[in-house]
């Protein structure tokens, strides 16, 4: 089953956007966070940055990434829901992180905070709605 679809069968609060918006928004997002967390690894390849200032821009790709194949393939709603913790809590450390060295990096990843601010809520309450008795 597709995501699309699988999402589309997921009980939802009436506030969840429709699954057609997720492609466009995320399109979006990808193209800033390719742009800014490309610069930051340039600046890591460059010297310019340590790798503890890399550490929570590569720790968010990996958590990012992980959270399709753990909600839609293994259809595991908790460990989704931690997941996106994890993407939450690491976009915020990176953007701490980078905002002295090259604050427009945080700045071009604000829509991305807000979107996985978002994402988070909707994850914990799918996941309460979806919970088998």
């Amino acid at each position: 089953m597709k995501t699309a679809t699988q999402y589309f069968h997921y009980k939802k609060p009436t506030w969840a956007p429709p699954s057609w918006l997720f492609g466009p928004v995320w399109t979006v997002l990808y193209i800033l966070i390719a742009i800014s967390f490309g610069y930051v690894g340039y600046l890591w390849f460059t010297n310019a940055i340590t790798p503890q200032i890399l550490l929570p821009f590569v720790l968010n790709l990996i958590f990012n990434f992980l959270f399709t194949p753990i909600q839609f393939r293994l259809r595991n709603f908790t460990l989704a829901a931690v997941d996106i913790i994890l993407v939450w809590t690491t976009l915020v450390w990176a953007l701490v992180t980078i905002l002295p060295i090259a604050s427009w990096v945080a700045y071009i990843n604000l829509p991305y905070l807000a979107w996985v601010s978002f994402a988070t809520v909707l994850q914990f309450t799918i996941t309460a709605m979806n919970r088998k008795a």
